[in-house]
């Protein structure tokens, strides 16, 4: 079975060529030109990644993300956006989405990166459901790997892909100091190109769903100059 892609832009003719890219990269693909479209569409279907526009007709691509991380739906996203400000790419980070790609884009470079996300993610659960049903606990934190879900005590911690792969790095080596390039191999990938901005980001959300108060972190600690540490 083929990849499948959703692309939501309210362009026609981006989602033609998005299209096209998808074929090329023997990707299977269904489009949506609106946010509440690419809703109702990720509620009934299963998708691989999602490819997301940020001006929608109806409402902004942000909002769309947001409401599919708030409903638990852990799918990669990609936006892509003609905004290339820092703050537009470091916000879509910081709700959900897995990368930020500036239009005009690259095909190659785009297909790359969509396969890169969707080879990753797939092995990332197939990893998680051999893991069979064993409890990881450390200290306070748990994950239980039959049903792939986090636990501080008896609360829930809801994250994404990304967020997932990043506190199981944790939890599997505690106290162990991880640098910024062994973050980015084990949660991006190397065929992936990550700023620094990106870990922070991830850093800060997570810290934000496991800390009692974000800004005086007691779990995942900075340690400058060489990265950061997991104190369960």
């Amino acid at each position: 079975m083929s990849d499948k892609v959703l692309i939501v832009d309210d362009d026609v003719n981006i989602c033609r060529l998005l299209e096209k890219v998808m074929r090329s990269n023997e990707i299977t693909s269904e489009t949506a030109n609106s946010g509440q479209e690419a809703l109702m569409k990720i509620s009934s279907g299963m998708y691989d990644l999602i490819l997301m526009d940020v001006t929608l007709g109806d409402m902004e691509g942000f909002d769309v993300i947001k409401k599919i991380r708030a409903d638990h739906i852990s799918t990669p996203i990609i936006i892509i956006s003609g905004r290339n400000e820092d703050y537009d790419s470091v916000y879509g980070l910081s709700i959900g989405a897995d990368d930020y790609i500036t239009k005009p884009f690259r095909p190659m470079i785009l297909g790359a990166k969509v396969k890169a996300l969707i080879r990753r993610n797939r092995q990332a659960m197939s990893q998680h459901s051999h893991a069979g049903s064993t409890v990881l606990t450390v200290g306070q934190f748990s994950y239980d790997a039959s049903s792939m879900r986090f636990y501080k005590g008896d609360e829930e911690l809801f994250l994404s892909s990304k967020e997932a792969a990043l506190l199981l790095l944790f939890l599997k080596n505690p106290q162990q100091v991880f640098n910024k390039d062994v973050i980015y191999d084990h949660v991006w990938g190397n065929s992936i190109a990550v700023d620094d901005n990106a870990i922070m980001v991830y850093i800060n959300r997570l810290r934000s769903k496991v800390e009692e108060d974000s800004k005086k972190p007691t779990h995942i600690l900075t340690v400058r100059g060489l990265g950061y540490r997991f104190v369960p």
